[in-house]
């Protein structure tokens, strides 16, 4: 009592083959001839029958900026009027906070989708030229 037990059926032997009749028979499961069924047979994992592997037809050369690269996700202007009050700063840490944007390299760009009516500061941000004449007509500032 009190002992873990695991269900029924769980716990199975493994069929080792090719040791006789009682062990799924004849060709144990490999089909009947060639190099597969041979003890030893098969090849090296990527090969591709003398085709020319995947691993060298692709080049290895150069440099990738892929690690080095920022995404900018889009903040519409509506977000912002939801999100923040009269006198917020928005920069990168407050939209991280209130969970616009999410990720390690993600930056913030600022878009003019819907209106603004608050006095928001604008810190470190890009922009598009609509949305700064937004802000600055609602009276925030951008810096």
């Amino acid at each position: 009592m009190g002992q873990i037990v695991a269900p029924v059926g769980a716990n199975k032997k493994k069929t080792i083959v090719g040791r006789g009749k009682a062990s799924k028979g004849r060709t144990s499961g490999r089909g009947h001839d060639g190099q597969n069924s041979r003890s030893g047979g098969g090849t090296r994992p990527g090969f591709e029958g003398g085709q020319m592997p995947l691993y060298r037809r692709i080049a290895r050369k150069g440099f990738s900026n892929h690690p080095f690269k920022v995404i900018y996700e889009p903040v519409s202007l509506e977000q912002i009027s939801i999100y923040f009050k009269d006198g917020d700063t928005v920069d990168n840490e407050t939209l991280k906070e209130k969970k616009i944007i999410k990720g390690k390299n993600v930056k913030a760009k600022i878009l003019a989708n819907g209106e603004i009516d608050k006095k928001v500061i604008v810190v470190g941000l890009r922009l598009s030229e609509n949305a700064a004449e937004k802000i600055k007509a609602a009276g925030g500032e951008i810096q």
